[in-house]
């Protein structure tokens, strides 16, 4: 629960709790702290047990663990031999770079031009001096 709390965060939590509860009332304030975590504890349990007894003998390895969506994600990945395959023959990085080349028209994309009309992803070339640019009426 507290495995990134350093020692200096430590130290700091305790000189504030004693300056905010004093030297007096410190230890009654932990028992009673801890005794809340206590209670808290034993109500989870007896509510995970409520539920494995109502959900019968067939869940009764069910693990509430696999309820968190990156815990069932890669419970899945791992077990399941097809999505396996998926993730390995996937390469996102190359996935990427084709879509990027497509965008960019660097001549390594696999991705014709739309036929009948003009290349949308070319750069258009600057009209000459004193000639207008061209009128979309449609754009206006």
């Amino acid at each position: 629960m507290f495995n990134d709390i350093g020692a200096f965060e430590l130290v700091a939590l305790v000189v504030l709790a004693v300056l905010i509860f004093g030297p007096d009332k410190l230890p009654k304030v932990i028992q009673d702290a801890a005794r809340f975590i206590r209670k808290i504890r034993a109500f989870s349990e007896n509510a995970k047990q409520d539920i494995r007894s109502e959900l019968g003998p067939e869940f009764k390895d069910f693990d509430f663990e696999d309820l968190n969506p990156k815990t069932f994600i890669r419970k899945q990945l791992a077990e399941n031999e097809d999505l396996r395959e998926i993730r390995t023959g996937f390469d996102l990085k190359k996935e990427i770079n084709d879509v990027a080349g497509a965008v960019n028209d660097r001549g390594d994309s696999s991705v014709p031009a739309p036929a009948g009309g003009p290349d949308l992803l070319k750069k258009r070339d600057l009209p000459e001096q004193g000639e207008r640019p061209p009128f979309d009426a449609d754009a206006t």
